[in-house]
């Protein structure tokens, strides 16, 4: 199940503001709110990126909360929010901690912003990493991996097009239950999962329409790929996969078009358009489909006016041969 176009290497980008850990957030994104981040939402839809995405933590414990903050917006809520602010740009979680909640629950959500949004939601789930969260919740942390393969499952019958899903598993059983609004998307809304760990590019293989891995470096990254490839094509052998191929991204390093006069950080891709444009290409030669990118700003006003830059002088030539 494909949504990006094919033949040519997308961009989407993470949105700013509504998770806040110190990897990765500027120190404006502190003090902003509602009106920068629809700003940005607005301008990413205009700008022709592929997806807005938005990050799922319930809570934050206090031991990791120096490293990863404590802002974390529900993506639901957040997304729903902005699907009545854009038009065309698909809204994913990337990702949400599935396993923490019942796979009917989750369904529910999700439909109602697929309907809303006339089909636009890109449903991305991950296993999670925060032990207290699923504790708090009553999750065993120690099985997520499980929990999430059975909800995988389960959501996909939940997110397909029968108004009464029938599900059985070990965890979660449901029958003759109606769900309405059913998702805009036929036969369901595409469902890609996050993560990086041999389970992870498993469960890409298996049981996803598509693969979002968590910030690998280049090196690595062909390795999995190849990997994932071979998983697929073994599953669709014995009839417990898809035969399509998975939608494969990739997290870019840091971008800034043209030259910043400010310290941007050593890992930033920096420089003329095609510079960047040549070097984001060999993600698609590697067999990337879409890339998240991020840029380094010092306010929204630059931010947009970096994705602005991208859209217009680096993108065109992200297929040129």
């Amino acid at each position: 199940m494909r949504v990006l176009p094919r033949g040519r290497l997308s961009y989407g980008m993470q949105l700013p503001i509504q998770s806040q850990s110190t990897l990765y957030a500027e120190p404006w994104e502190a003090g902003a709110g509602p009106p920068e981040l629809l700003e940005v939402a607005r301008a990413a839809d205009r700008l022709g990126f592929a997806y807005l995405a938005v990050c799922d933590h319930v809570a934050i414990p206090r031991r990791l909360a120096a490293a990863m903050g404590t802002v974390w917006y529900d993506p639901v809520a957040t997304l729903g929010w902005l699907a009545a602010a854009t038009e065309q740009v698909r809204l994913l979680s990337h990702v949400a901690v599935a396993a923490l909640r019942h796979p009917l629950l989750t369904a529910k959500q999700y439909a109602t912003l697929d309907h809303l949004s006339g089909g636009r939601l890109i449903l991305g789930v991950g296993a999670g990493h925060v032990r207290e969260e699923f504790e708090a919740l009553g999750v065993d942390f120690a099985r997520r991996g499980a929990l999430l393969d059975e909800t995988v499952d389960a959501l996909k019958a939940a997110l397909g097009p029968e108004e009464f899903p029938d599900f059985r598993g070990e965890r979660f059983a449901f029958g003759g239950l109606g769900q309405a609004p059913r998702p805009v998307q036929t036969p369901r809304p595409p469902l890609w999962i996050g993560g990086s760990s041999p389970a992870a590019v498993r469960r890409a293989a298996v049981r996803g329409d598509g693969w979002l891995p968590q910030g690998d470096p280049r090196d690595r990254l062909p390795g999995q790929i190849a990997r994932l490839r071979e998983l697929r094509k073994e599953a669709a052998r014995h009839d417990r996969g898809c035969d399509e191929p998975a939608e494969i991204g990739a997290i870019t390093e840091p971008l800034y078009v043209g030259e910043p006069g400010w310290d941007v950080g050593r890992r930033t891709l920096t420089g003329a358009p095609e510079r960047l444009a040549e070097s984001l290409r060999a993600y698609a030669a590697m067999g990337v489909d879409q890339i998240q990118v991020r840029f380094r700003c010092r306010d929204h006003t630059e931010l947009t006016d970096q994705m602005a830059a991208f859209a217009a002088d680096v993108a065109p030539h992200l297929d040129d041969q």
